[in-house]
């Protein structure tokens, strides 16, 4: 029951019906290594990997890029984190109108990617209800924050106009009014707001908390436009104040100084859209320089830093040019992509691992109520616009005059499943059909091609998107599948030299782009925006020890990788392409260096 005696802000939900705050839902997923980078080879050996999440056995520490919902990430993390992160910065969205569109390189031309399904549901879970549903959203949040945080921590919230007030009680709640260090106002005076009928809104502000009433913190300083004369000051143990020092002659002395320290209104210029060293285009991008005085005024090397908005990753890049160790995530797949992308362009990148939720397709199924196999199959057959279908063993669903099998949502789909379906299909005399799935055994799109030819049935790939965790009403909501794209890779081994080519790549469902982008491609690597190459990979996960990517300030892909062996044996090499909509197709060769 709210306490009377205390302020608080209440919305629908705050409280039970009995009364009682209602506690964070705390979901504890395993989480499951997708990639690792820059790991040299020493590293590597050291690591023994779990077979099923692919985590490291060594239990050294790894900077950890994490796809999924925040708020489940951070329940996950507690059992292996709590107390133990230094400070926190993150930059949540505050703007009901928020836009989720940015700028993406598809070869020399740059295409406005429009929002996935996720962002917009985010949006809607987000703002659906008014402003109850978003304090709602960053009240379970800043709790689940509040745990993380070593005892001398420190949280930073980036807010704007729109909601910081409301944030800023939740966040007095939370770590209690002492915890309330400082309310950074950040001025931006090159922002041109046009002809309102308002005083120009050219600042953010920044709330900073402090877990205990001593935190670590550093003063910074900063250079001044031009040098300024000042009176020379010290401490005077004995008054007990500050005093200004006298000359033997009994005057004031003056000291020339060309720095200040940094108060609490910080003179940033915002990034311009022109910027291309710095500017990546992401909506919400903010200067490096702010995420950059924050951890180094709070922490010092080595010390953990984190932003579970990671959005374009600022924090994170700014935190790995400090030296300090770092954890994010993000909801957004594009976010993580742009994210890789910065660090690896950061100089002297260490190595960091992507990774996913284990189970998490199960929990959001589960939590959205199609948990049960015959709830799960005609789940993703109405997402899928395919009717049900009995009396078959492995074909679940029919959609115009193709069958529909639906793979699982704990493993790939594989050669016996496809293997099986098509024989069930052929003898039942159908011509086509389609197989549903959240991920696809290594090397299947050549295997099913030879399988086709067989068993006389066409068998088209399609993934299930990772958007239908979040529907749930397919009949009112629609997510966009992609089928599987195809990706050859040239390879020549001469002597203990490796050379790979991206050779062709054919994008599933180009309908997806605008017709005027469309005819703007001239090669198959138009649709690529980055691809990567592990060349020893070893059946857990890839390690990526190549790797060339588009950015606003260099497009150009390059479609050749070389690679010269140390010992003769027997390698697998796998090729990874994630395509302009952030989709992955893998590829694996095989060969023997003499």
């Amino acid at each position: 029951m709210p306490d009377s005696l205390r302020t608080e802000l209440i919305w629908p939900g705050k409280y039970d019906d009995q009364g009682n705050l209602r506690p964070v839902e705390r979901t504890i997923l395993p989480f499951q290594v997708v990639e690792t980078v820059n790991e040299s080879k020493a590293d590597r050996e050291a690591s023994q990997r779990d077979f099923f999440t692919k985590q490291a056995q060594d239990r050294a520490w790894r900077n950890r890029l994490v796809w999924g919902d925040n708020k489940i990430v951070m329940s996950s993390l507690l059992p292996e984190l709590a107390g133990k992160v230094n400070t926190i910065y993150i930059d949540p969205p505050f703007a009901t109108g928020q836009d989720f569109s940015f700028p993406v390189q598809i070869g020399a031309e740059e295409l406005i990617k429009e929002p996935s399904f996720i962002e917009e549901r985010v949006y809607r879970d987000t703002w659906g209800a008014g402003l109850g549903s978003y304090l709602s959203m960053m009240y379970d949040r800043l709790r689940l924050m509040y745990e993380l945080l070593a005892p001398d921590g420190a949280l930073f919230v980036h807010m704007d106009s729109h909601v910081g007030d409301y944030i800023k009680v939740l966040l007095d709640e939370v770590f209690g009014e002492g915890g309330f260090r400082n309310e950074i106002v950040w001025w931006y005076w090159n922002k041109f707001e046009g002809n309102v009928n308002h005083f120009p809104r050219n600042h953010d502000v920044i709330y900073y908390y402090a877990k205990s009433d001593k935190p670590r913190f550093k003063h910074c300083f900063e250079e001044r436009e031009s040098p300024m004369k000042q009176i020379r000051r010290k401490w005077d143990k004995g008054k007990g104040r500050i005093v200004n020092v006298k000359g033997e002659d009994g005057k004031v002395e003056y000291v020339e100084s060309t720095q200040r320290r940094v108060d609490d209104v910080w003179r940033i210029p915002m990034l311009q859209p022109a910027d291309k060293t710095e500017n990546v285009g992401y909506p919400t991008q903010k200067r490096m320089v702010i995420a950059e005085r924050i951890i180094a005024t709070t922490t010092d090397e080595g010390d953990l830093v984190a932003d579970f908005f990671c959005g374009s990753g600022t924090t994170l890049v700014a935190a790995e040019t400090l030296g300090r160790r770092w954890l994010g995530s993000d909801l957004s797949k594009w976010s993580i992509q742009v994210t890789r992308k910065r660090l690896l362009q950061t100089s002297g990148c260490r190595l960091f691992e992507l990774q996913n939720l284990g189970h998490y397709e199960r929990h959001k199924l589960a939590s959205n109520g199609h948990g049960a196999w015959e709830r799960y199959t005609k789940f993703i057959l109405d997402l899928y616009r395919a009717e049900p279908v009995t009396g078959f063993k492995n074909l679940h669903g029919k959609k115009a005059r193709a069958y529909v099998h639906v793979g699982s949502v704990d493993s790939p789909v594989t050669m016996r499943e496809i293997r099986a379906a098509l024989e069930e299909a052929q003898k039942n005399g159908a011509k086509e059909v389609r197989f549903l799935g959240w991920d696809f055994e290594m090397g299947i799109h050549d295997l099913t091609t030879e399988l086709q030819d067989e068993y006389g049935v066409k068998a088209r790939l399609v993934s299930i998107p990772k958007e239908a965790l979040e529907v749930g009403d397919p009949a009112k909501e629609q997510v966009r599948f992609f089928d599987l794209n195809y990706l050859e890779v040239a390879h020549e081994l001469k002597g203990k030299k490796l050379t790979v080519a991206l050779k062709d790549f054919i994008i599933a469902n180009p309908e997806y782009l605008p017709d005027e982008v469309r005819e703007k491609i001239t090669k198959c690597t138009d649709y690529v925006d980055y691809w990567a190459v592990d060349w020893d990979y070893r059946d857990d996960t890839l390690h990526n020890q190549w790797q060339s990517f588009r950015t606003r300030k260099e497009p150009k892909l390059e479609t050749k990788a070389s690679y010269a062996y140390e010992k003769a044996g027997k390698y697998k090499v796998l090729v990874k392409v994630v395509d302009v909509f952030g989709n992955d197709t893998t590829k694996m060769i095989e060969l023997k260096v003499g």
